[in-house]
């Protein structure tokens, strides 16, 4: 068949690109197949746990060569032997560096650079277990001579080899490093002298947010001598200080065992207000949870739900909440939840303008946790009180109705389930004086109305 002039003139630039793009393509094709066998690993660069390229290559008595981090996780699960031959027993002071394996490995990793292949950093050598129990010994010695600076420095060094390896953390923390950093902080409180903006106190601090979870005795040592100087470095230390400060306090009220350890925490001079001042002034988002944490702890006691709303903190909470991401939006809620126990904190929450429809837009999209914590203090809100109605009909108004329904037909459980159908019950009786508005209406909600 001939084509027409016309037609043929237009399709014979065309031609020479489509036979261009096929080139083209099987080229690359070719290419990246090539590619693909030059970059395969070596056998022996490869870790037989893992199958990787071994960053830090180490060798076990028995003659195989692993990498570091994935046999000392081998025996970290609780095996005792070499993972190829099965023999034993092997021990993580057994093991050898490699260096010429290492070297090659290095060497290869450069020649095949311009294929995107990045170059193995030398491995720093892990701590040993007599080397990680003379750091903490310094440290201990250093507390007891009241050497804050020489405190500082080692608690520092302490801090930067836990954070270099997992390896180095376990080293340490089982050379007792939690309870001779909590000991330590309270040598130094005892002492005094020492302005917290100095920065040992700091320091030993942001060692001890290394080797959580802290044991009963580090939590005693903190709460028996330090609150009054935790307090301090929480309310005028530098900014890391403070938010080192915020996450010790957060492990220390969180895992407390007895009510008698939250009530000392929470009556400490100044704490809630400190917390508070985190909260409404942050120096860091993690400083930022860490005080809603603690303050949800905390609020247990009525005495100190009673303080923090005093303080203002439903109106910050509320505020927070608008924009808050799925984290900080699940601890401001258990916090604005711990508060409403108190009386105060419901007087000041149903006063308040943002805080009810705040919760109605925060009991969806965000977490079951959040859910939770939203649809109990609603229910504090409209359950009883002399201005319970006020909040009945402003959720009502705001579409609480609808979403608490909902909530029941997706399905929730234990006191969520409970206290959502006990709301339905409450709202339904003013629901035909109310004109109800969509969602979508306080979606974009900034300010209080």
């Amino acid at each position: 068949m001939v084509l027409p002039m016309s037609r043929a003139t237009r399709l014979m630039p065309e031609l020479p690109l489509l036979r261009r793009g096929r080139r083209q393509a099987i080229t690359a094709s070719t290419s990246e197949d090539h590619q693909e066998e030059e970059l395969a690993i070596p056998a022996h660069f490869r870790c037989p746990i893992s199958l990787d390229l071994m960053r830090d290559p180490v060798t076990a008595p028995t003659g195989i060569t692993y990498d570091r981090e994935n046999l000392e996780g081998w025996l970290a699960r609780g095996h005792g032997t070499c993972p190829v031959t099965g023999r034993g027993p092997l021990r993580l002071a057994d093991l050898v560096p490699n260096h010429a394996t290492r070297r090659m490995i290095q060497a290869w990793c450069v020649a095949n650079r311009a294929r995107g292949v990045e170059r193995v950093p030398t491995p720093k050598v892990p701590v040993a277990e007599a080397d990680a129990a003379q750091v903490l010994e310094d440290l201990s010695a250093a507390a007891r001579l009241g050497d804050a600076a020489a405190c500082g420095e080692i608690a520092a060094r302490a801090r930067a080899l836990g954070k270099e390896s997992d390896r180095n953390r376990r080293c340490l923390a089982s050379a007792g490093a939690a309870r001779k950093l909590s000991s330590a902080f309270g040598r130094l409180a005892a002492a005094g002298g020492e302005p917290v903006e100095g920065g040992a106190l700091g320091k030993v601090l942001a060692a001890l947010t290394v080797f959580f979870p802290l044991d009963d005795e580090s939590r005693r040592c903190i709460v028996a001598s330090s609150l009054t100087t935790l307090v301090s470095v929480l309310s005028h230390g530098d900014l890391a200080a403070r938010a080192s400060a915020a996450i010790v306090l957060r492990e220390v009220a969180s895992s407390a065992a007895d009510r008698a350890t939250v009530e000392a925490i929470s009556r400490a001079p100044g704490m809630c207000d400190a917390l508070v001042g985190l909260v409404r002034n942050p120096v860091s988002p993690q400083a930022t949870k860490a005080a809603l944490v603690t303050a949800y702890y905390l609020a247990s006691d009525r005495a100190a739900a009673s303080r923090f709303a005093e303080l203002g903190v439903v109106s910050v909470l509320a505020e927070l909440l608008v924009d808050a991401d799925k984290g900080t939006s699940e601890k401001a809620l258990a916090a604005l939840d711990g508060v409403l126990c108190a009386d105060a904190g419901l007087e000041s929450a149903r006063a308040h303008a943002l805080v009810v429809p705040v919760l109605v837009k925060k009991m969806f999209r965000v977490s079951d946790m959040a859910t939770e914590f939203a649809v109990s203090a609603l229910w504090r809100l409209c359950h009883a009180g002399a201005d319970a109605g006020a909040c009945r009909v402003e959720a009502l108004r705001v579409g609480a109705f609808q979403k608490l329904l909902l909530l029941l037909q997706v399905g929730c459980g234990g006191p969520t389930k409970e206290r959502a159908s006990e709301l339905l019950k409450l709202l339904n009786g003013s629901r035909a004086s109310v004109e109800c508005i969509e969602a979508v209406d306080f979606k974009g909600l900034k300010r209080p109305f």
